[in-house]
């Protein structure tokens, strides 16, 4: 005996309510073509805003969740850079990364941004963490005491890479520098064209690179005016305010006291500022000090700081390109890429107090 068989029932994309929406799917409901879903996704500034509206609106009301890492295993490429600071605490990388992230944005990439505080440990953490969205390339303010053997085993050797401010022993990435030796012997040039011959240099740690490129342009001023290094007066601080402004006690004791100072970066400056003003001795009258940066906050300063223009967010924005430069190309030789510093003069820098 045979029974009447049932017709089965054809499920339908839209009567599947357990089914995950393709980009067909997004791009019938849209009204759209399939690409211009693709650019959507994307981010593409080549979209038109109210095409853009009608896409997004159907990828909410569809539910459609975008595997942004399967999308760039499939076009081996991807929209993201990761950006990994040393101190984003640090005025001056925080101008940076503002730099970075508005140039990226204006190419059509997105900024993955991690910050180390220093510690090499953390740093190899984020940067395995990062690479786990395989971004198209990696900008590296590295932490003091970075290991080249270890950032190589997380980062590969194909991945795009530019290091800035701290050479890396050891790697040949692209490395973007300051002028730090040009920039340090013009502050302590013109601290001595004020007269002044009793100089410090003061913060930052020793074995930095960027902080032994300073000590070497304040050296080389001073041997110019024929005057000799003292090395009580080359004080070793952590490169930021609350550091500074501790510390300030070394440059004052003992019987000779200078009259100035060439400070490590801007941050350093402004700790040395609250110290002496909190013992009594007046920045910009009683005593001369110039920074390094050109943070906002220095012409804001009382008074307003003379220091090492460097226009960090303009390095920034200049990072950015030359790691997109890398990006799709094949790899040649590495390119180290020097940033002018320019001394700006203000108000921290009066002549020698009279006796």
């Amino acid at each position: 005996m045979t029974g009447k068989r049932t017709p089965m029932k054809k499920v339908t994309p839209a009567a599947n309510a357990t089914r995950t929406p393709t980009v067909t799917d997004i791009a019938a409901g849209a009204g759209v073509s399939r690409a211009t879903v693709s650019l959507v996704l994307r981010e593409s500034p080549l979209v038109h805003p109210d095409t853009r509206a009608r896409v997004q609106a159907e990828l909410k009301k569809q539910n459609y969740i975008y595997n942004r890492s399967a999308a760039n295993l499939r076009r081996r490429t991807s929209s993201a850079v990761a950006l990994v600071i040393n101190d984003l605490s640090n005025p001056f990388f925080a101008e940076f990364a503002t730099g970075v992230d508005e140039f990226l944005g204006e190419k059509g990439y997105v900024t993955l941004l991690g910050n180390t505080g220093e510690s090499p440990a953390r740093q190899n953490a984020v940067l395995a963490s990062l690479m786990e969205h395989t971004p198209a390339g990696l900008i590296l303010s590295p932490a003091e005491h970075s290991d080249a053997e270890e950032l190589r085993s997380i980062l590969g050797t194909l991945l795009p890479v530019l290091v800035f401010n701290r050479r890396i022993e050891g790697v040949d990435w692209d490395f973007l520098a300051l002028d730090n030796l040009h920039g340090a012997e013009l502050a302590t040039a013109h601290l001595i064209e004020r007269g002044h011959r009793q100089i410090a240099f003061y913060g930052g740690h020793a074995d930095s690179s960027s902080c032994q490129q300073r000590r070497a342009g304040y050296e080389k001023a001073l041997a110019a005016a024929g005057l000799s290094v003292r090395k009580d007066w080359m004080i070793e601080t952590a490169p930021n305010r609350i550091d500074a402004a501790a510390n300030v006690s070394r440059l004052l004791e003992g019987k000779h006291r200078p009259t100035a100072a060439v400070c490590y970066n801007d941050a350093v400056a402004l700790g040395l500022m609250l110290g002496l003003s909190a013992r009594g001795i007046q920045p910009g009258r009683d005593f001369a000090l110039t920074g390094f940066d050109d943070i906002p906050e220095a012409a804001l300063a009382s008074p307003s700081l003379t220091t090492v223009a460097t226009q960090p967010r303009a390095r920034g924005r200049q990072a950015a390109e030359l790691l997109l430069n890398q990006v799709g190309s094949a790899r040649g030789t590495s390119r180290r890429t020097t940033a002018p510093a320019k001394l700006q003069v203000r108000q921290s820098t009066p002549k020698p107090a009279k006796p």
